[in-house]
């Protein structure tokens, strides 16, 4: 049990977490010392960042249940058009995404931005697929704070083929098919939690609270999943089809 009455300390957290994700154990919420807001746990999240040597500029976003916008890094990173290779760790899920990377910055401001301005600002939209291994046994039910300290859960990304920009549009109800060792675990229309693949990214572009160093042109942001998160209880094959042409292949191998 963690005292609650003890000073945080982000970067106690931050080394906690990256033992344990070398470890390949998670441990339960009330084991840890519980970031107190959002300062703490952005504070924790860089330090664990610092830790775990991130220097891509790739981005997960989405919003906590009092909906504030927020943002993690993606690690380890990978672009591959045909295939990647992700390690594989106990526990680990899936998911299916749409990407993409802007082409012009969008700086914080104070009218804000509509999504026809964040649409504009999109240069390329990609297939991708986001592993996910939390160091939390809860994951982000007990504690959003602590979940998002570790990096929103997220344990891998692979960005794949370019993808018509239509697609940010159009994504949910197209077509998808996902199998694993060459067994669907996904077969039906897409579906994105908030229905837009482009809605926490807007709500991102329009939090005053984000990093001046945010949303520059060139930075890959992935846009949340379309098919829930399947956990994956082997190292294997996935391959992904969005649509009629759209694919995806990546391996999971054991460490």
């Amino acid at each position: 049990m963690t005292d609650s009455n003890a000073v945080f300390d982000p970067r106690a957290l931050a080394a906690r977490l990256c033992s344990l994700h070398n470890a390949g154990k998670q441990v339960p919420t009330a084991d840890f010392a519980l970031p107190t807001d959002l300062r703490h746990a952005m504070d924790a999240q860089n330090f664990l960042a610092a830790e775990q040597g991130i220097t891509s500029n790739a981005w997960k976003v989405a919003t906590s249940p009092d909906d504030q916008a927020v943002a993690a890094p993606l690690h380890p990173y990978i672009e591959a058009l045909s295939g990647a290779e992700i390690p594989w760790t106990e526990g680990m899920k899936f998911e299916a995404e749409i990407a993409i990377r802007l082409g012009t910055d969008l700086p914080i401001r104070d009218s804000g931005y509509s999504r026809a301005e964040v649409a504009d600002a999109v240069a390329t939209v990609h297939l991708g697929a986001e592993l996910l291994v939390s160091a939390i046994q809860e994951s982000g039910r007990a504690s959003f704070l602590l979940f998002l300290a570790d990096r929103l859960g997220n344990s891998g990304y692979v960005l794949g083929p370019p993808v018509p920009k239509t697609l940010i549009d159009t994504a949910t109800g197209t077509p998808l098919k996902v199998t694993f060792n060459g067994q669907p675990v996904y077969d039906a229309p897409a579906q994105h939690p908030k229905g837009d693949v482009l809605t926490w990214l807007v709500g991102y572009a329009n939090d005053r609270l984000r990093p001046e160093s945010s949303l520059k042109a060139g930075a890959l942001i992935t846009t949340g999943t379309l098919c829930g998160a399947i956990e994956l209880s082997s190292p294997g094959e996935i391959d992904i089809l969005l649509g009629e042409t759209s694919k995806l292949h990546l391996s999971l191998v054991a460490k």
